[in-house]
């Protein structure tokens, strides 16, 4: 791994994650990793398995070890290189953790109390809101600062929580000087938010209650075409491109970041034909795409020693260059040097 060699100077750092809750959906496939595999030739990338903020909501811990192995797996079979990016578990950086803390005492109540997503996520957990939840932004920014990290990919909906990221470091940095890299945002032009395949104004989410909702990338090749084949579209039957038909908006999306086409192009292949011939393309576009990485997926989980390596030699990656931030900010706010 080159990333921390002097050609890795030259590259501007990425940093992103997921959470290895419930399943992964085309909605994360074709709007976060995908358009990861195409950064990584360009930029230094660490793609990270953000089990430490799964546990805002309880979680099964057998289930949870699970899942995060299983999303290791999906990036690589997605197309991630973990000889170009530096891919390891969230939980296994005690910096994350660390620099959290002391970011927090840079950040306000105020700023807190404003992100949106606490309060929708809180609405939703009952008796269950904790500290956690209501500082998950923190340790968001603590993710994304600790690597000096240039460009976090985003979607529409955690944009708020980066330019939280970027008052904490931009406030720091006004105090102890250019101590934290200001990370710019990275949203791709289209597939940055797919939509539930039954409510189409609402953005599709492996927490779903309807199954029928979202597509997960190990779905089988009838469940998919079965599901798009339920999708919600409208009464008038005509294939157009539009906010006021977000269902077959949605399906064309799904169709453009899927096989690669333009949206121009993909509104003239569908010009003219019906729902049932529309569903049936995106449906069959869907599974061409996702049979490769299923395949590789099956073959990953049961090549142990192999997903072991990359996760023991990602993981002393992540905590060398974790460290080397943290290290200076503690410096910086006067904790005591260490003796070695």
């Amino acid at each position: 791994m080159t990333y921390v060699g002097a050609q890795a100077e030259k590259k501007k750092v990425i940093f992103s994650g997921v959470q290895p809750t419930g399943v992964i959906t085309i909605g994360n496939y074709l709007g976060a990793i995908k358009n990861w595999t195409k950064l990584q030739e360009d930029y230094n990338c660490l793609f990270c398995v953000v089990d430490m903020h799964s546990i805002t909501v309880r979680q099964d811990p057998v289930l949870l070890r699970k899942r995060a192995r299983d999303l290791l797996c999906m990036y690589i079979a997605a197309g991630l290189d973990p000889e170009k990016n530096i891919m390891y578990y969230q939980s296994h950086v005690s910096a994350h953790a660390e620099l959290a803390w002391i970011l927090s005492c840079f950040t306000y109540m105020g700023e807190l109390n404003r992100m949106t997503q606490f309060k929708e996520k809180s609405s939703k957990q009952g008796a269950n809101i904790n500290a956690g939840l209501y500082t998950y932004p923190i340790l968001m920014a603590a993710d994304i600062l600790l690597y000096q990290s240039d460009l976090v990919p985003v979607g529409h909906d955690q944009k708020q929580h980066l330019e939280l990221a970027r008052e904490i470091a931009t406030r720091f940095n006004n105090v102890y000087g250019d101590v934290l890299t200001v990370p710019d945002p990275y949203i791709a032009k289209i597939g940055a938010k797919i939509m539930s395949l039954q409510e189409p104004t609402k953005k599709m989410s492996k927490s779903d209650e309807n199954p029928n909702g979202f597509i997960s990338l190990l779905d089988e090749p009838n469940v998919i075409l079965n599901k798009i084949k339920r999708a919600v579209t409208d009464s008038d039957r005509e294939v157009t491109y539009s906010d006021d038909k977000p269902g077959v908006k949605n399906l064309i999306d799904i169709y453009s970041c899927t096989t690669g086409e333009s949206i121009e192009t993909s509104i003239e292949r569908f010009n003219g034909k019906g729902y049932g011939e529309l569903k049936s393309i995106v449906g069959e576009a869907v599974v061409e795409e996702l049979r490769p990485i299923q395949e590789t997926f099956k073959d990953l989980q049961k090549n142990k020693d192999y997903i072991d390596g990359i996760i023991k030699k990602n993981g002393e990656t992540a905590n060398y260059l974790a460290t080397k931030t943290l290290r200076k900010v503690q410096k910086k706010v006067g904790f005591p040097v260490r003796i070695r």
